[in-house]
């Protein structure tokens, strides 16, 4: 059985002239935010495309998406172009387009497993399970998609000292983690700017401008099941000219960094 997540990320491949490679996707409006859907949500249908147009044997290792434009409601397509193959690397770059405006520009690497030198000095943060864990409200179309158990940092409007949040999360619908998935969750939290708000509505809409995922480890992991927690931490800490950074990172529940973001975003 299929998922929303999946029918509302499905992507179809047209044929075409040789070149440029046309996928057809469609914007649905249950993953909207203030103004249009969530960055996320649409990094995960570009990821789609973009690894629709590579080996199936090289996983996606960075994604990098520029927002150019708030997508409208409805059918949009995505040109993806193989820039370059090599002997375990494919570099992507694709274009979501409704008409002729352009909407998300995007680069992606895809390589099969490499042998090199290994260290991990990373933590994942000490929190309690998400079953003891409250859940988080839901106040926005896009909170309906995910199951969301609050656990890291403040609330937004809380006025912190630090932009700090974030907490357990899964899809809504049982559904194993893959590469699209873990894209979305990189932006499905409320941002961490917010917890430093003085009051819940102190700080307006935070449009994403760019967006980089990379990915730390093959997805699904080889012992996931449909319905784990993972969790999803981010934090901001600098704020200057209308623009705030955001760092993320996305953990299974045993400990295993599955992803690491960056995204600028437009705050006022």
């Amino acid at each position: 059985m299929t998922t929303r997540f999946d029918r509302d990320t499905a992507v179809r491949k047209l044929d075409t002239p040789a070149g440029a490679t046309v996928h057809e996707a469609c914007i649905d409006r249950g993953w909207w935010v203030v103004r249009g859907p969530n960055g996320g949500y649409v990094a995960a249908l570009v990821l789609r495309a973009l690894a629709g147009s590579v080996d199936a044997d090289r996983a996606p290792r960075s994604l990098t998406v520029h927002y150019t434009a708030p997508p409208a409601e409805g059918p949009v397509r995505i040109e993806t172009r193989v820039e370059r193959v090599g002997r375990s690397m494919s570099a992507v770059s694709g274009r979501m387009l409704q008409g002729d405006r352009v909407l998300a520009l995007a680069l992606g690497a895809f390589s099969k497993p490499r042998v090199g030198p290994r260290f991990d000095d990373t933590a994942m943060p000490d929190v309690p399970p998400p079953e003891d864990c409250e859940p988080f409200a839901k106040m926005i179309p896009i909170h309906e998609r995910y199951d969301y158990r609050f656990a890291v940092g403040t609330p937004p409007g809380s006025g912190a000292d630090r932009a700090l949040i974030g907490g357990w999360i899964r899809s809504a619908e049982p559904r194993l983690a893959d590469a699209a998935l873990v894209t979305a969750f990189t932006d499905a939290w409320p941002p961490a700017c917010f917890a430093w708000a003085k009051e819940p509505d102190g700080i307006g809409p935070v449009p994403t401008v760019d967006l980089t995922v990379h990915f730390r480890r093959e997805l699904p992991l080889a012992n996931a099941k449909p319905d784990d927690f993972y969790l999803a931490v981010f934090r901001s800490r600098f704020a200057e000219q209308g623009f705030v950074e955001e760092d993320g990172e996305v953990w299974s529940r045993d400990g295993l960094l599955l992803a690491q973001s960056r995204q600028l975003a437009v705050i006022g």
